[in-house]
């Protein structure tokens, strides 16, 4: 998986060498950093891919401002000079979605769908281990998607309030009721390849006995 990961680009920097995480304790990527990693030279290119990925993501009946939020900077072009550059915060689902919407004839797309389809199942045989982040994540999601549809929130920036009002709340709530903060929660005693192990060999009894 490491070297997997090291060969998204060159430079040996990886997907998750480049997550970000807020004040709410929420991952989040930067695309004009994804696009980097992804190798992609133009950004025209690439948002390119951010737009088809933006549209599997309503198809699928989900809000894309949810999953790419808008995060413009202004950037030093010289003389003192500045100009506005567009960027986006992604969730891990966002950068899921530029991989598979991206050229695949790229080598490192092609890796980084792999990667993603391999990290999507260490995650349904590990999903016990991290319940009580699971659960604190799939609530916000959801709330924040609610909100989105029930405010008929349409702007990008009118939904980084939101996501980040819900995600206040939750931490709030989580902090009231004497929980752990997700950042806070221990790393599971069982390695995702010892579980990954384990889940093959209730597969193989399974067949046997069923």
């Amino acid at each position: 998986m490491k070297k997997l990961e090291k060969d998204f680009n060159s430079n040996n920097q990886t997907f998750e060498d480049i997550k970000h995480i807020d004040e709410n304790g929420t991952e989040y990527w930067y695309a004009r950093e994804l696009q980097e990693v992804l190798d992609y030279k133009e950004w025209r290119k690439f948002e390119n891919a951010i737009e088809k990925a933006k549209k599997a993501c309503e198809n699928t009946g989900i809000s894309k401002f949810g999953h790419f939020v808008g995060a413009d900077k202004m950037v030093q072009i010289g003389s003192g000079a500045k100009r506005k550059q567009k960027d986006y915060k992604l969730t891990r689902y966002a950068c899921y979605l530029i991989a598979q919407n991206g050229d695949s004839r790229k080598k490192v797309i092609a890796l980084a769908q792999t990667y993603f389809a391999i990290q999507t199942r260490k995650q349904e045989i590990s999903e016990k281990e991290y319940s009580d982040e699971l659960i604190a994540n799939l609530f916000r999601i959801s709330q924040t998607e609610q909100k989105l549809r029930r405010d008929n929130i349409q702007t990008e920036k009118a939904a980084y309030i939101t996501h980040n009002e819900v995600g206040k709340i939750v931490r709030k709530a989580i902090e009231k009721a004497g929980g752990t903060m997700p950042e806070d929660l221990p790393t599971p005693k069982k390695s995702s390849k010892q579980l990954e192990k384990e889940n093959k060999k209730k597969s193989i009894k399974r067949r046997l006995y069923f």
